[in-house]
């Protein structure tokens, strides 16, 4: 098996088998114009590419079509509260063709009828708010609940049952506008504007925004990594591929009507300010000096538009706190818009000096990592000795271990709790940093291994090696830990488990195959994303779907969320390949029981982890229940319990302040300097009722460099401690380097 250094383009594999779309009919039936003649090339070319490309190899059936039609209807109305059982029949008596239609013709009737249909609903809904706010007086003074999740839930079955779920809902929404002490004429013109803002969008789309709807939720029935990228998206595309942007620095999703923070770019303002998490919702936007902009239900384009501006500009933020899980808690965050570099995300250290419990300290080193960065191009065998000016995540990591040993730490922490991707070839450089061997397996959907190896047999540490991971590590992130793992080499200690993400896409223009294919088109057609391999680990495992699971587990709050791949609809399943030739070390085995014995002792008594334990139960009941409640005195006395335990946990963390241990931060500049910076002062503040609050630093300086990870994560300070008692234990009872049993593949052997 060949270690492939990068994965092959898809795009000439694909030309052959492009043929047989050209073959089939020009266009859809009646349509006549340039952008129909190219609307209907586009979806052809789409299906055609899912069928043959997509790592399933799933042709577009019966049956598929009809989780298409699903996926469509959900992708416009996610609450199941417009569209009536009648239209859905209607509809799917219309759908008895779709799958030959699309193949064939690239026929997208159906698909702007039922978006018409959409807009008739909305308009009906409209109305009946307008007039619901006019005319009615609505009471909070009963038992009842409000469903926060309808996923599952059925579809009314006519337009009373209908109007039944939308006043419902009109009084959730008038509620939590309640509860921020408004006035009523207030909450009645905040409520219709937010209907007749969403209607008016709506509108507003175009058949190539309604395109691109239809066509990605055709992609997304395969998995939930392939996508359409219309003209809009792929300039999405093209701002995320850029290393120098203005913004944030926040990942945005729509989520049942809400514009949800999916996770923070190391570096921006959003990330830097501590005061925002993935989970968090943000439901108004305000540009400084002037009044909020409502943007719950508003499509998400236009709240990325509000929130985008010039470099050194103010935006305000409404947010609803994911740690709080109530929507009447709101908070204001204040950013001002900046320019995100690759150099503010790049990898950073800190020597910790925690006490051992003789009287002295251990020196402890930490490293975060958030993402695997590159500028390196296809070129390899370079990640440790980069040229001038050219910049690495593996590069950045071996210039901070010389550091780190250089001031003769004892242990080390890979921070990879917020590490969401990056380069393969980087995640390879850096597991190969701390090991000798097989790093990664790829597996094509033609049942083809490719083993990723670091091109490198030297380790540049050798010493004992905690990975901390949460739901939010994927992708090449858990690629590190599971090869760690395997090997025995490192301490997995985290959330449950990880992401989740075992698999590989790559982006595919459409234009090049249209013009290869002999399709017609008369503008952009966009790209598509699609899923072409499964990532495995030395072992044999995937990483998709079930992630790694840690060594030593600690409580969290993301670890209850709906985060993670098992969360999505359609992911590829788990599955194992033969493990590849490997030798598994046992630096770890030997430790494992006392350690994790010692950390549960500590987390079941210390109070800050009480703290957590609470917040982590509260979340748990409220997911569970999926309701909130139309009682106002109810609201407002659990608004009132939430407030005061913020300020009993405020209290708490003044008191963790003076046990802060003596930390020094540590740039990739200041790696090259001899000596250590002043070490960071003690008793900033961190965010209540989060389990990790982060400042990430700000290291474009000589010296400039704040506190990345405050001394109120939990997390973190737990994992310093098992690895004091590793060190310890180490100390007492060292492993001789003879202590090595070889791992070899076994023909049609399955990993466990």
């Amino acid at each position: 098996m060949k270690r492939r250094t990068r994965f092959t383009p898809i795009l000439t594999a694909l030309i052959l088998p492009l043929a047989l779309v050209a073959a089939g009919p020009a266009v859809a039936a009646g349509a006549q114009s340039g952008e129909d003649v190219t609307e209907a090339s586009i979806t052809r070319l789409t299906a055609s590419l899912l069928a043959r490309s997509q790592f399933a190899h799933h042709p577009l059936d019966d049956k598929l079509a009809g989780a298409f039609l699903e996926r469509y209807l959900e992708a416009l109305d996610g609450e199941r509260s417009l569209f009536l059982q009648s239209d859905v029949a209607e509809f799917a008596a219309d759908a008895t063709a779709l799958a030959r239609d699309t193949r064939r013709s690239g026929d997208t009737r159906l698909a702007h009828a039922i978006f018409a249909r959409y807009l008739e609903r909305l308009e009906q809904r409209t109305a009946f708010v307008t007039s619901a706010l006019q005319r009615e007086t609505f009471d909070f003074t009963g038992n009842d609940v409000y469903p926060l999740d309808r996923k599952n839930a059925a579809r009314p079955s006519d337009a009373a049952a209908a109007r039944v779920l939308w006043r419902k809902r009109l009084r959730f929404e008038y509620l939590r506008e309640k509860l921020d002490d408004k006035s009523p004429q207030r909450i009645a013109d905040i409520l219709t504007r937010r209907a007749d803002r969403l209607l008016q969008a709506m509108r507003g789309y175009s058949r190539d925004a309604v395109l691109e709807i239809y066509l990605s939720a055709l992609a997304q029935v395969y998995d939930p990594h392939s996508d359409y990228l219309g003209r809009e998206q792929m300039e999405e595309f093209a701002i995320t591929m850029n290393l120098s942007l203005v913004g944030i620095g926040a990942r945005l999703q729509s989520e049942d009507g809400r514009c949800k923070i999916v996770d923070l770019l190391p570096g921006g303002p959003a990330a830097r300010s501590g005061a925002l998490s993935p989970g968090d919702y943000i439901v108004a936007v305000a540009q400084d000096g002037e009044e909020p902009v409502d943007v719950v239900d508003l499509p998400l384009a236009r709240t990325v538009d509000l929130i985008r501006g010039p470099k050194g500009s103010t935006v305000i933020l409404t947010v609803v706190p994911a740690s709080v899980g109530d929507d009447a808690v709101r908070k204001t965050v204040t950013l001002v818009r900046d320019e995100i570099k690759l150099q503010d995300r790049r990898a950073k250290a800190r020597i910790v000096d925690v006490p051992d419990g003789q009287g002295t300290t251990r020196r402890l080193g930490i490293i975060e990592l958030p993402s695997f960065y590159s500028d390196l191009g296809d070129e390899r065998g370079r990640a440790r000795r980069p040229a001038a000016g050219r910049t690495s995540a593996a590069a950045d990591v071996a210039v901070l271990l010389r550091k780190l040993k250089a001031e003769n730490v004892r242990g080390l922490i890979l921070d990879l709790r917020f590490n969401g991707g990056g380069s393969l070839e980087e995640a390879i450089d850096v597991t190969g940093l701390f090991i000798d061997g097989p790093v990664v397996q790829t597996r094509g959907p033609d049942g083809d291994i490719e083993v990723g190896t670091d091109p490198d047999p030297s380790v540049l540490y050798d010493g004992p090696l905690i990975v901390l991971t949460s739901r939010f590590s994927a992708s090449a992130s858990e690629i590190v830990a599971g090869a760690l793992q395997d090997y025995g080499r490192a301490i997995v200690v985290g959330d449950p488990s990880t992401f989740g993400k075992g698999t590989v896409q790559s982006v595919v223009p459409l234009a090049p195959l249209m013009e290869r294919s002999g399709l017609p088109f008369s503008r952009e057609p966009g790209a598509l994303t699609v899923t072409i391999r499964k990532f495995y680990r030395p072992s044999g495992a995937s990483t998709q779907l079930r992630g790694v699971a840690p060594d030593i587990v600690l409580p969290s709050l993301s670890a209850g969320n709906e985060i993670g791949e098992s969360a999505l609809d359609n992911p590829l399943p788990w599955d194992t390949i033969p493990a590849a030739r490997f030798d598994r070390l046992s630096a770890t085995g030997p430790y494992l029981d006392r350690l994790r014995e010692q950390s549960a002792r500590r987390v079941a008594g210390a109070g800050e982890f009480a703290y957590l334990r609470d917040e982590i139960a509260r979340l748990a009941r409220r997911l569970q229940t999926n309701a909130v409640s139309l009682n106002e005195a109810q609201r407002r006395q659990e608004i009132a319990d939430l407030e005061a335990r913020r300020k009993a946990h405020e209290t708490l963390l003044r008191t963790a302040d003076s046990l802060t241990p003596v930390t020094y931060a540590i740039s990739v500049q200041d790696a090259t300097r001899a000596g250590l910076p002043p070490p960071l002062e003690r008793g900033a503040t961190a965010e209540a009722g989060r389990d990790v609050a982060r400042e990430p630093a700000d290291d474009t300086g000589p010296g400039d460099m704040t506190d990345p990870s405050p001394r109120h994560d939990v997390i973190l300070r737990e994992a310093q401690r098992i690895l004091s008692d590793y060190v310890s234990l180490m100390d007492l009872d060292a492993v001789p380097a003879s202590g090595r049993t070889q791992v070899h593949a076994v023909p049609g052997a399955r990993a466990n």
